[in-house]
């Protein structure tokens, strides 16, 4: 059998990777790369760049350029024959990454480059490499005693299958609820657009009426706009239960076990490795020297949000009051009367931008204002493999008519693909022989797909998330390093790898940067100044009250973490509860 996922040069050849292809790749990939390991070693006493790390970066990424693919397919195109095999791979890679983390030769090789006079040969970036490598022996265990490292071993392996499966039940909790409108009654309030698209929905699955789903460009409209309040309920209720013990699949795909076991594991990780705890043990790769900053930082910032977004919750609730005779506002109440007042009170909507940004005109924007910064040229490329229909592939070139880098571009939601917005590497940047290796880049989104005979017509909202995207991507594909293991995103810390995709997010509300692409994709009118300045002047709405928001994430996620006793359990709700009563403004339902 020909095995796609073995050719180690070129493009993915999305078309011929089927299921069955994924575990023989993946066992024979890890045999080799074993093999190759016990022969460099063996085969030299002093060691080097050439004859030991540029060998073995080699075979890992040989191994890496097999695995991206799979983890890619199982994201976006995901079905069971797939998600089998993608599952049954990761206990394998999970031994070897642990297995090469607490290789005794290997880590003796390391310190010896790292503490002769080959170190002072090597330049920054090779420095960077040794240097991370030693950091990551020490948190894969190289220290621990036989029984202490096997049971790391055994924990990462667990760690990484409950991963996983959490992330499974939440795409299929999404994937499984569907509401359907046949009242026409019931679509009062939302767009145009929305409504067309639910019609679009319940025709692909040969229904009558309207359908609705847990997918962003479905359950925001209806959550922002739509008049009746049961319906905004019903569907507030389902998106916020998903994977979970409540709502209408209450119990099926829940993930309340499976965070007890992740946070239990993980604090047990940090105990093994010497550490406080796990949220002590995640700052070693990061920017962020103690919990103590990073608390200190995340309190000091709710304090000097929290009174301005007390004003912007009273400001809601006293205009629907006073508007709407409503009294009491509850969750699925804000987002519809928070846009109410925005239109109010700055007269602009998401819906009223949508026909400046198109599809192909936020794309040609994007591509003109990176030629603009950076003097780089973006052209589609036709004929390329993709695993949808809906997927394009573009090349980025330089000023010199260098190929700097190459992307495909996923934006519409859809069943089967998870949700949010992401860049993977396909391909990362290194120097052969042959010269310069291309990078490669995933890009997907979940956006609005078209609708009828229109173009997929973009929010404002949505148009940022492409750009701070391709910020991600750019980071990837313009690297000037030359090794793997500090190219584009690698090794960068994660506290700092949001930089270029939050920076790129700044174009979206320049009148310059907009004047290159937002315009009428029917009347061709550039974006009026008028509704470019109510826009300016709603930019900042209830930004207090979605800076707490964050907040309670951030405050919630390191807590767990931090405060974890095995003999109390994980507390979550304990936990989320006392982080809400410090920063929250808006305190949803108990379920």
């Amino acid at each position: 059998m020909t095995n796609p996922l073995l050719k180690s040069d070129g493009l993915p050849e999305f078309s011929k990777i089927k299921p069955e292809h994924v575990i023989p790749a993946v066992d024979q990939l890890l045999q080799e790369n074993r093999q190759k390991l016990a022969t460099v070693l063996a085969a030299n006493e002093t060691y080097t760049w050439q004859n030991l790390i540029e060998p073995l970066e080699a075979a890992d990424e040989k191994l890496d350029r097999a695995f991206s693919p799979i983890s890619h397919l199982n994201a976006v195109v995901n079905s069971e024959a797939l998600r089998e095999v993608y599952n049954a791979c990761l206990p394998k890679l999970s031994d070897y990454a642990t297995e090469m983390g607490q290789h005794e030769g290997l880590f003796r090789a390391y310190t010896q480059i790292a503490e002769g006079p080959e170190y002072a040969r090597l330049d920054a970036a090779q420095k960077k490499i040794i240097d991370n490598a030693l950091r990551d022996f020490r948190l894969s265990g190289i220290a621990l005693g036989l029984e202490d490292k096997a049971r790391y071993k055994e924990i990462m392996q667990k760690l990484s299958t409950l991963s996983s499966q959490f992330s499974d039940n939440i795409l299929d909790a999404t994937n499984a609820w569907k509401k359907q409108v046949t009242e026409k009654d019931a679509l009062a309030g939302l767009p145009e657009s929305a409504v067309a698209m639910a019609k679009q929905n319940a025709e692909r699955e040969k229904l009558d009426g309207w359908l609705f789903n847990l997918e962003q460009p479905s359950y925001l409209p209806v959550m922002t706009y739509a008049d009746d309040r049961a319906l905004r309920e019903e569907v507030y209720t389902a998106y916020v239960t998903r994977a979970s013990d409540q709502g209408p699949h209450a119990g099926q795909w829940d993930n309340s076990q499976k965070m007890e076991a992740i946070l239990a594991l993980r604090h047990e990780i940090a105990q093994l490795l010497g550490f406080e705890n796990y949220a002590d043990y995640s700052l070693a790769t990061k920017m962020a020297t103690s919990t103590d900053q990073v608390l200190s930082f995340l309190n000091e910032l709710a304090e000097k949000s929290h009174v301005m977004a007390q004003k912007d919750l009273q400001e809601v609730q006293d205009f629907a009051k006073t508007e709407h005779g409503f009294e009491v506002l509850e969750a699925w109440d804000l987002p519809y009367f928070s846009e109410k007042r925005r239109q109010h009170k700055y007269a602009i909507t998401q819906e009223e931008l949508k026909p400046y940004f198109s599809e192909d005109n936020a794309l040609a924007g994007l591509f003109a204002v990176v030629n603009c910064l950076y003097g780089l040229t973006i052209t589609a490329i036709e004929d390329v493999e993709v695993w949808h229909e809906d997927v394009r592939f573009f090349e980025i070139r330089d000023k010199d008519n260098q190929v700097r880098g190459q992307f495909f571009l996923d934006l519409y939601a859809r069943p089967h693909k998870r949700g949010g917005a992401w860049m993977g590497d396909c391909i990362t940047r290194k120097r052969t022989e042959a010269g310069i290796q291309t990078p490669v880049a995933y890009l997907v989104c979940n956006f609005s797909p078209p609708v009828g005979d229109d173009p997929a017509l973009f929010t404002h909202d949505e148009v940022q998330t492409l750009f701070h995207e391709f910020g991600h991507g750019l980071h990837h594909m313009l690297t000037q390093v030359d090794y793997l293991g500090v190219s584009g995103i690698g090794g960068v810390p994660w506290d700092a790898v949001e930089l270029p995709s939050q920076f790129m997010e700044n174009w979206c509300w320049q009148k310059e940067a907009l004047d290159l692409f937002a315009r009428h994709y029917q009347t061709k009118e550039k974006l009026p100044v008028e509704i470019f300045q109510r826009m300016l002047a709603a930019k900042n709405f209830q930004s207090a009250m979605q800076m707490v928001r964050q907040l309670e994430f951030s405050l919630f996620d390191f807590r767990i973490h931090m405060a974890f006793d095995p003999e109390k359990g994980a507390r979550i709700f304990e936990i989320l509860s006392e982080v809400r009563k410090q920063v929250s403004v808006v305190h949803p339902p108990a379920f």
